[in-house]
Parts: structure tokens; sequence; C-alpha cells
């Protein structure tokens, strides 16, 4: 939407409600409009003009992942939802920071198993921006190796694989959670944690 002071909030009435609520509701509703406007002032912000003064907020315009790598659509692929949404962020521009659209450990891993090529998926998805069920159909098309013996094999390196120690170390640590025998080994949960970590920071601190 464009910087527009007539596009602003406009009144939604409901069937719950009896008329004489509704026309008090629309009364106050009328009343905040006038003194408080809310208008989009570019992609990514919103305007708050209250009493002649401006406020623009920003929203993020960037996304930390949060498809776990223990994810899987209907072809069982671990992994897959989560290359999706990495690579979708990275090609509109959204993804966070530290994050790569493709990288060396388990998109890697997922793309070899399946026998598709970095670019080929690159280009896909930077081209259509399909939905997940359409990127599993052009997964289908493509793939060289889409069978159940390699999902299975893949899913199953996936989830045995663990970090090194010092990764390990890094995210218990930063997460505040004590590094002993009741705490994760496992790449994709120590993943998990980092993501909402790192989410928590972005949007939520």
């Amino acid at each position: 939407m464009t910087d527009d002071a007539s596009e602003h909030a406009v009144w939604v009435g409901t069937s719950a409600l009896t008329k004489p609520e509704e026309e008090a509701n629309r009364a106050v509703f009328n009343a905040l409009q006038s003194a408080v406007m809310l208008r989009f002032h570019k992609p990514g912000s919103l305007q708050f003009v209250h009493a002649g003064i401006t406020e623009t907020v920003t929203m993020a315009d960037t996304y930390v992942p949060l498809i776990s790598s223990g994810i899987a659509g209907p072809l069982g692929v671990l992994h897959l939802p989560r290359l999706w949404q990495k690579v979708s962020l990275e090609e509109a521009g959204k993804l966070a920071s530290g994050y790569p659209g493709i990288g060396h450990g388990f998109d890697a891993m997922t793309l070899a198993a399946l026998g598709l090529e970095e670019q080929a998926v690159r280009d896909y998805i930077k081209q259509s921006k399909p939905t997940y069920p359409q990127f599993e159909a052009w997964v289908k098309k493509n793939a060289k190796s889409l069978n159940p013996d390699a999902v299975k094999k893949h899913n199953a390196a996936v989830s045995g694989y663990n970090h090194d120690d010092e990764t390990r170390k890094g995210i218990l640590g930063t997460c505040k959670i004590a590094d002993d025998a009741s705490s994760p080994k496992d790449a994709v949960n120590l993943n998990n944690l980092d993501d909402w970590y790192e989410f928590h920071q972005a949007v939520l601190k």
C-alpha cells in the first residue's frame, strides 16, 4: 500500500451483536479513528498519527526459519520443508542473518540424498515462489533418487547426526541449559533450541 492518508482503518461489523450494540461500537470506533490514525507508510512499516504527531513502526524485515529439520512433508523427507523455507526467504531477501539458504549440513545432505542440483532448486524457487506442496511436486519430477530406501537412509542420517562438542556447548550455553546427561546431543534438537533463541532475540525481546 502507498503512503496515502486516505488509506486508514475501516469499520467491519459483526452479526454477533444486536443493532444497538453495533451502533455503539461503531461510534467508539469512529471516535478512536478521529483521534488516532493508522496507515501503511511503506512495505514493512506502519504509521501511527496521533494529535498531529507521526510515529513510524518498522515491522520485521527478515525472519528466523522456524520449521525444524525434524519435520517432513507428504513425501516423508526430513528437513525438506525447512530447506524450502530457507531458500524461499533467501530469494526474497528476508532470511535472517547467519542462516544460509543452502548450507553444507542438512541442506547439502538432503539435496544429495534426493539427487537434486542446488542451482536448480534455487532457480525454481526464485522464479516460481512455490507453496510447499508445489515445491514437493517439483521435487517429485526432478529428484534423481526419490525412493523409499533413499528417504529412509536420509531420514536416519538426519535424526542420528550429532553436533561436535564445541557447537553443542555453544548452543546450550547461549540458551542457559546445563550440558549434562539430560541435555540434547542431536543436531536437530540443538538447532531447534538455537532457532527459538534467535527468534526470541529478534522478535520477542
